[in-house]
């Protein structure tokens, strides 16, 4: 862990320990924001994929997801060709 993040993770320590923020963390509003806060980089996150495929879609490209579907199905694809040709040099 990088010294920043230890330095931040002591304080946040200790001003949870301060009996002023252990009341003001009681508050359910408070709470309700701090876990909006903490949604907020997944929500970022979705948003931005969901931009890039809607631009992708847009430009008609291929998304990441899409192109992971046809390796896949690629990969079938040749394990049964190989499959079917291995059936045919036996029979």
């Amino acid at each position: 862990m990088s010294s920043i993040k230890k330095t931040l993770m002591k304080q946040g320590m200790k001003l949870m320990t301060d009996p002023r923020v252990m009341k003001i963390m009681q508050d359910e509003r408070v709470m309700k924001a701090v876990m909006q806060m903490m949604n907020v980089p997944g929500k970022v996150q979705t948003f931005t994929n969901d931009q890039v495929e809607r631009l992708a879609k847009a430009m008609s490209l291929a998304t990441e997801d899409e192109v992971k579907d046809l390796k896949r199905q690629i990969r079938r694809l040749e394990d049964e060709l190989a499959r079917v040709e291995k059936d045919r040099k036996k029979g």
